[in-house]
C-alpha cells in the first residue's frame, strides 16, 4: 500500500504541531462547521458527532472537487486520509468549550482551579479511497492547581485560554497551572497520538507510511 496523504481539517496550530513533531506534515484544511448545530448533553457523543461532521464535510468536498488543496495537484495517491478533532472539557456535570471571552475564561478558571477535570478529544479518520471512516473518543483526566485570582487574571491577559477547549493549554503558559494528568498527554492539546495510529492501523497502513512527507 503506497503512502496517503493526510489533510487535517482543523484551524488549530496545536494540532499540526503535535503531527509536525511525529514527523508528519499534513495538509491543513479547516472544516469551518458551525459547531451550534449540535447540541449533545453525553460528552463522548458530543465530540465524536463533531469530529466526524467535520472530518466527513471536507470528504465530501475533496470527492466532488468543491475542495481542492492545491498541495493534491498532480498527485495521485492511492488514498486521501482526512483527520478531524474536536474536544471539550468536562468539570462536575458541565461540559465546556472554548470561552466566549475574558470575563467567561476568568469565571471558568475560578470554577476549575483545585478540581479534576476530564478533556475529552473525539477523533475521526476518513479514509477517502476505502469509503472507511472511522471514530473514536480519548479522555485524560486533568488535576488543575489551586491558583490566585492574580494569577488566573495575568493567565487570562495573555490570551491563550481564549483559544483553548477547556480554558487551558497544557503545551503553553497552562502546564505550570497543571498538577499532573492521568491519561494521554498530546489528548490535552487536542489530538492523541497513540488513537491515531491505531486508527491509521485500523485502516491497514502504517502510520511510518505518513513519514517525511513535507506539502
Amino acid at each position: 500500500m503506497s503512502s496517503p496523504i493526510l489533510i487535517l481539517a482543523s484551524a488549530s496550530p496545536a494540532r499540526r504541531q503535535l503531527l509536525r513533531s511525529a514527523g508528519i506534515e499534513p495538509i491543513v484544511c479547516p472544516s469551518d462547521l458551525d459547531e451550534s448545530q449540535v447540541q449533545l448533553s453525553n460528552p463522548v457523543a458530543l465530540v465524536q458527532t463533531l469530529a466526524q461532521l467535520k472530518g466527513e464535510r471536507i470528504a465530501a468536498g475533496i470527492r466532488s472537487e468543491d475542495i481542492a488543496p492545491h498541495s493534491l495537484d498532480d498527485q495521485q495517491p492511492e488514498s486521501v486520509l482526512v483527520l478531524a478533532c474536536d474536544s471539550v472539557l468536562v468539570l462536575g456535570d458541565r461540559i465546556y468549550g472554548k470561552p466566549a471571552n475574558a470575563y467567561e475564561a476568568i469565571a471558568r478558571w475560578q470554577l476549575m482551579r483545585g478540581q479534576v477535570g476530564e478533556l475529552y478529544t473525539g477523533h475521526a479518520l476518513v479514509d477517502i479511497a476505502q469509503n472507511i471512516t472511522l471514530v473514536n473518543c480519548e479522555v485524560t483526566r486533568v488535576h488543575f492547581a489551586s491558583i490566585s485570582d492574580s494569577d488566573i487574571e495575568a493567565y487570562v491577559a495573555t490570551g491563550e485560554p481564549l483559544n483553548c477547549a477547556g480554558c487551558f493549554a497544557i503545551d503553553g503558559r497552562g502546564s505550570l497551572f497543571v498538577e499532573k494528568i492521568e491519561g494521554c498527554h498530546s489528548n490535552v492539546i487536542g489530538l492523541s497520538l497513540p488513537l491515531f495510529r491505531r486508527m491509521i492501523v485500523e485502516l491497514g497502513y502504517s502510520v511510518t507510511h505518513l513519514w517525511n512527507t513535507p506539502r
